[in-house]
């Protein structure tokens, strides 16, 4: 490992010297760029653009674009980058991830890469983890671009179409990544080419990329339409699961954080609702509410994954700690736990759309991204993004002293230290700040220092209003925070006076967090920009962390501890067993990542063809043109499919045949029945005559505005609906191909390949569908020009 670490820190100086030498040209054209006039700065804006135009590249501007945009910063906000500023632009101009520490000035590095490729006149967005972060970075940088003559926009959510179609023109727009994945969704959902909010991504920059990428990449963005569920059927279902008993009527792997029944479970439920097989097609709905009743029951838990507040279930974000405003759970799981918790249900989310974070963000020609934590994940993140990790020096040495974990027996055991520790530090006058995995355990801490009447300042997702005030506080004497989670809160922690000579601020994990880095987000909240500071892991073998991930290594480690009179494990090898712990979690994350993308992949397949002919069918003049096009082997597809090659001709159901056809086609088509026939060509051959004239029908139609605009409803109609339903298939699959993994199929392989077929169906039924209805509106159209006639 230390082998392969050496490597790596040699791959990563080798990058940063390219780097280097760029910084050095950077910083000697700065006395130059001092002596210029505001006036000639903001022509120099005119200046690059045309280079760019005669054939100049933004890495030829790169050097002179850099200088310009640190002057402009100098003069507007009276802030200078840094020269480690520079070398993190440098790399996100490059689609790489900068990994910068805490507190190192990650808002103003955007700013150099994003008024350069801006230049090229294709838009650059720049994403951040919350509406309060992409506000204050577009006030904040959005002056620099400005006064170079760039336009900046903001793309929050509750936007009009028109706010966010200007959002979306401005060179540089800043926003919530989630707010342009839903962008995205809802411009192929339009009715016509005005809706469409977006134009083709060109770069991005993602702030916390390792949070946006990773984190949130467990959970794909989902448009969904809202459906009147029934209240009484997620109630029962609720009572029914209530009653079942783990191991005997389902089982729960803890590791997995998965739930499924057993065969007793099956026939218990079966006995319950008076019916034979659960698995039967009429009762998948029934099926599909006992599934999500007991999801809710055993992987979704108060006041972890969601909070109840005036009679709302309000999501939390695992990785910030925050309430998901406006966020639900879809296909009845969010009812399903609305019904466990005694609430009245309300409307149920079906899925419109959805894409998944990974392909959303790989369909940007270039992304790059900045976090003070992402090496750890380099692997996943070359794989996917194919981005690498280039890790650039702090501004200042790093002061922080990162103390050896504190490992106790018992739970009791780590808040007694903890407490103790607490309270020495407090006594001194340091300021402190206590990082929970959860909202019930920061809780837990709270009560804690009740007991003991010491002072505190809760940050959690209940108290979400005053957060960059509570963090910004953190740093001042005699303070205590407890924070739940802190990946992308924004604000940086300064300290009060005096707080230097006590040792900064300290921060303590009361536990270890599923990914190291987690850890060493909350580490590093301590120690900005050279100040001192300190931080220290107080946990316990009955972490949450051990008992899922480790259960078979602690019951063979628990013989073996030994403790001093406080309960502090005194093994050597305790550290090992800890990392152990953490490398098994996120080896397993990172599986269950990459199964769901492997899943997903299928699906986003599909999702382009549809999207691509839904796109034809907006930009196309001729709609009708199009849909013949889309249509023509129909005729000759029910010819086959009626005149199977491997049933005798006389067997053939040509009577239903020409019923179909005529559905399809508008000349009345006749199948002689007085002839014997030998194979499906001769019934091609008297059909093709009737295809021929069909077109030739279609034809004057495609100069009539009307009867085009119809086409066009009727179409987007059609693939919209058939794609919401094909939806709800293709995630019905996805839920039953987990358990047929134990019969020692692969998954991915079966999902490939009922994915495909199911796939075939649906553009099967999209050509009928498109075929009928369309034949049905222009024989309307022709009766009503016989009448007129």
């Amino acid at each position: 490992m230390s082998l392969l670490r050496n490597r790596q820190k040699t791959r990563n100086n080798r990058s940063l010297k390219a780097y280097y030498k760029l910084v050095d040209e950077i910083n000697k054209q700065e006395a130059h760029f001092e002596r210029l006039s505001d006036d000639d700065l903001k022509l120099k804006t005119i200046e690059f653009r045309g280079r760019l135009a005669k054939g100049e590249t933004i890495h030829d501007l790169a050097v002179e674009a850099f200088a310009t945009v640190r002057e402009v910063s100098k003069r507007i906000l009276g802030m200078r980058h840094y020269d480690v500023q520079l070398l993190g632009g440098l790399v996100l101009l490059k689609g790489n991830i900068a990994e910068m520490n805490t507190g190192e000035g990650k808002t103003l590095v955007a700013s150099l890469p994003s008024y350069l490729v801006a230049l090229e006149g294709k838009g650059v967005h720049i994403i951040t983890v919350n509406d309060y972060l992409a506000r204050r970075d577009r006030e904040l940088v959005g002056q620099i671009h400005e006064f170079l003559g760039l336009s900046v926009g903001l793309n929050i959510s509750g936007l009009s179409n028109d706010q966010k179609q200007n959002a979306y023109q401005c060179d540089i727009t800043y926003g919530v990544g989630t707010e342009f994945g839903f962008d995205y969704l809802r411009d192929n959902t339009v009715q016509s080419l005005e809706q469409k909010v977006q134009r083709p991504y060109h770069f991005a920059i993602i702030d916390e990329v390792d949070s946006v990428l990773i984190d949130e990449a467990k959970t794909p963005l989902i448009i969904a339409g809202k459906a009147k569920p029934s209240d009484r059927l997620y109630k029962v279902c609720a009572n029914v699961i209530k009653s079942l008993k783990e191991d005997e009527d389902f089982t729960y792997d803890l590791e997995l954080k998965s739930v499924n029944f057993t065969e007793e479970g099956l026939n218990r439920c079966e006995k319950v609702f008076g019916i034979e097989n659960l698995f039967d097609l009429d009762h998948s709905s029934l099926f599909h509410a006992l599934l999500q009743a007991l999801r809710a029951r055993m992987l979704y838990e108060r006041d972890v994954d969601y909070i109840v507040e005036e009679g709302q279930v309000k999501l939390v974000d695992m990785n910030t700690g925050r309430i998901m405003e406006g966020r639900s759970l879809s296909d009845g799981l969010h009812q399903a736990i609305e019904a466990k918790e005694g609430l009245v249900n309300t409307e149920e989310n079906k899925t419109h759309a959805s894409i998944t974070i990974q392909n959303y963000y790989r369909m940007y020609p270039t992304l790059s991204g900045m976090t003070g934590t992402a090496k750890t994940e380099e692997v996943e993140i070359r794989k996917i993004y194919g981005m690498e990790v280039i890790t650039i020096p702090t501004n200042k040495p790093n002061q922080r002293v990162d103390m050896t974990d504190k490992v106790f027996e018992t739970k009791e055991q780590k808040y007694n230290y903890l407490l103790t520790e607490v309270k020495t530090r407090h006594e001194k006058g340091q300021p402190i700040l206590i990082g929970t995995t959860s909202i019930l355990q920061s809780e837990d801490v709270a009560a804690l220092l009740d007991k003991e009447k010491l002072h505190y300042q809760l940050l959690n997702a209940k108290s979400v209003e005053q957060e960059a005030n509570l963090i910004a506080m953190a740093g001042q004497k005699n303070q205590i925070t407890i924070a739940t989670n802190m990946a992308g809160r924004g604000t940086d922690i300064m300290l009060g006076e005096g707080v230097e000579e006590l040792g900064g601020l300290h921060v303590i994990g009361t536990e270890r967090n599923e990914s190291r880095r987690i850890d060493n987000q909350l580490r590093g909240r301590s120690a900005r920009q050279g100040d001192p500071g300190s931080t220290e892991f107080i946990i316990s073998l009955e972490d949450y962390l051990f008992i899922r991930y480790a259960a078979d290594e602690l019951e063979r480690f628990k013989p073996t501890v030994k403790t001093d009179k406080d309960g502090l494990i005194t093994n050597k090898n305790v550290h090992k067993f800890v990392e152990t712990a953490q490398k098994i979690s996120e080896g397993i994350h990172y599986s269950f990542r990459d199964y769901n993308l492997n899943l997903e992949n299928v699906v986003n397949d599909q999702r382009d063809i549809i999207y691509k002919l839904r796109d034809n069918l907006l930009r196309t003049d001729n709609k009708l043109e199009l849909v013949i096009k889309q249509i023509a082997s129909l005729p000759e597809e029910l010819v086959r499919t009626f005149c199977d090659e491997e049933i005798f001709p006389e067997k053939w159901n040509l009577e239903r045949l020409e019923e179909e056809l005529n559905l399809v086609l508008l000349p009345q088509v006749i199948i002689p029945r007085d002839k014997e026939y030998e194979d499906s060509d001769e019934i091609l051959a008297i059909v093709k005559p009737y295809m021929e004239e069909h077109v030739a029908m279609l034809k004057p139609f495609e100069d009539q505005e009307e009867a085009q605009a119809t086409v066009q409803g009727i179409g987007l109609f059609i693939i919209d609906t058939l794609w919401k339903r094909h939806l709800d298939t293709m995630n019905q699959l996805k839920e039953g191909i987990g358990i047929r993994q134990y019969q020692q199929e692969d998954p991915i392989t079966l999902f490939q390949k009922e994915g495909y077929n199911l796939f075939e169906t649906l553009y099967h039924d999209l050509e009928y569908e498109l075929a009928t209805r369309i034949n049905g509106y222009i024989k309307k159209l022709l009766e009503k020009e016989e009448e007129k006639a």
